[in-house]
């Protein structure tokens, strides 16, 4: 069974309305009168009219449509952040077209040539970084890009992040002022800014106090890796050579590391090892974790983002591409020792640098 495709202008016969103002109901931010909405409503509901919003993209030029090319879905933090930017993007009048990626920019670009065939209104990359030949692209083509999570260099391209240096400086403080001396680091995806900028904050704050790191593993913000990297530091090892005190990455390894420690190797935690993560997802409050950890505010990230990508949109002449950085507060629980009387400083207000 076939079902006849019903266009704008049997809508606007039943109606009684011209063709001009059902395009108009249909148009995010048009005008029309609520008697004529109400008019075209009733219409369009009793023949089925849904409009054809690729098509008209065809005619106007503006889709309305945001690609999203995202990465590490498995880490809680994602769901929460595409949850939250396809909630915000749709209140605004926007659709979201979502692409997986992995690491690397060659994939990534590859996906982002794809997205762009759909003639999309902006892009925002969550968690990957894109070439400086496909930033280049998207200027030429109008399309605004919005990196969420990532930093990179040069001009043009608006990056949303978390103070990742200062949340790691706040977790080397923590360490050395608790008594730490055997100090070890889970290291994410080496080529993300995330993890260098956190690692390099966490090694200033340990020079700062006169300390350096004990022992060093990578785990690529997976969990695989960050069970082999627990391992290497820790298995088989004399309580004088393996490590007091861990900052990882992120929560999502950071919950993998602790149960290595608690249930593979019979370590408590924190009385044998202090675990730090990175991010604040909500398993992170379970009582089974009870883990100390940096906070990235998902939801203020998230609204900065589209704030930014949407006057790049709709008022490009008065937008502004400059990167935002936001505060990342230590939040402190069971999962590190925290010294009697401490507590961490205030963090930085949000930053445009």
């Amino acid at each position: 069974m076939t079902i006849e495709k019903v266009t704008m202008a049997e809508v606007a016969a039943k109606a009684g309305v011209s063709r001009s103002a059902v395009s108009r109901y249909f148009t995010p931010g048009a005008s029309v009168s609520k008697k004529t909405a109400e008019k075209v409503r009733l219409a369009a509901e009793a023949l089925g009219f849904r409009p054809n919003i690729l098509a008209r993209s065809l005619i106007t030029g503006q889709s309305r449509i945001i690609g999203l090319v995202i990465a590490y879905l498995e880490n809680y933090f994602y769901p929460e952040v595409l949850e939250k930017l396809s909630k915000a993007l749709q209140e605004r009048g926007y659709h979201v077209l979502v692409f997986m990626s992995s690491q690397g920019s060659e994939t990534v670009d590859d996906v982002i040539q794809e997205i762009l065939d759909y003639q999309v209104a902006g892009l925002v990359t969550a968690s990957v970084s894109l070439s400086s030949e496909l930033s280049t692209r998207c200027a030429a083509l109008g399309v605004p890009v919005v990196l969420f999570n990532r930093a990179q260099d040069g001009k043009g391209v608006t990056c949303v992040t978390s103070d990742n240096a200062d949340g790691g400086r706040q977790v080397a403080r923590l360490f050395t002022a608790a008594g730490h001396r055997r100090i070890a680091y889970v290291a994410g995806w080496e080529q993300a800014s995330t993890q260098r900028d956190r690692e390099a904050g966490f090694l200033q704050g340990l020079a700062e106090a006169g300390q350096s790191l004990f022992a060093r593993a990578v785990g690529n913000y997976e969990a695989a890796a960050a069970k082999a990297a627990a391992r290497q530091l820790f298995a088989g090892k004399s309580e004088a050579e393996r490590p007091d005190a861990v900052f990882v990455a992120n929560d999502h390894m950071a919950f993998v590391v602790m149960d290595v420690l608690r249930f593979e190797l019979g370590l408590k935690v924190p009385g044998d090892v202090s675990v730090v993560g990175f991010d604040d997802v909500p398993p992170a409050a379970w009582p089974a974790y009870d883990l100390t950890t940096v906070r990235q505010d998902a939801e203020t990230m998230v609204a900065r983002t589209v704030e930014r990508l949407l006057a790049q949109i709709e008022t490009p002449a008065e937008a502004s591409s400059e990167p935002i950085r936001m505060p990342a507060p230590l939040v402190l629980r069971g999962s590190a020792r925290i010294p009697e009387g401490w507590s961490p400083p205030e963090p930085e207000p949000p930053q445009e640098i």
